[in-house]
């Protein structure tokens, strides 16, 4: 049997199952090379096995580093809106032989590892004032 390449299983991937757009898978294999990367500058040894939660970490620096304060809309557009959306994409991906698991890994691995809104519009979120909230009906302090 002929192994098929990365652009004929998207083809396949994105025919049957249309939750999420062909430009996510292609976001999200770039997201493991980049995971694989930052992993090998740290470990500073060849990564074997990339788990669910340590992909979602690399996912969601990735986005951040790549979408800036857009990344919420993108992965939106895309269909990604939470980390099980991710875990069903990585899963698509070893049911068509561009990724590979282990007996360990499990769809599980993506439930609840972080929230959207903390991971992708909170860092992007304006400080609080320093001073503290004049209460309604009052009238704001005069500054000289």
């Amino acid at each position: 049997m002929q192994k098929i390449g990365f652009a004929e299983a998207l083809d396949s991937i994105v025919a049957s199952d249309p939750r999420y757009q062909r430009d996510a898978y292609v976001f999200l294999r770039d997201a493991l090379d980049y995971t694989t990367k930052q992993q090998k500058k740290t470990k500073g040894a060849s990564v074997r096995h990339v788990a669910g939660p340590e992909l979602l970490e690399g996912v969601r620096q990735y986005a951040l580093k790549e979408f800036g304060p857009m990344v919420v809309t993108v992965l939106s557009y895309w269909g990604i809106r939470s980390c099980e959306d991710v875990g069903h994409m990585v899963f698509n991906l070893i049911g068509a032989g561009i990724f590979g698991k282990t007996e360990e890994d499990s769809i599980d691995d993506f439930k609840n590892v972080f929230d959207f809104h903390e991971a992708f519009v909170k860092p992007f979120e304006p400080a609080k004032p320093p001073h503290p909230e004049v209460p309604l009906g009052l009238p704001a302090p005069k500054l000289s």
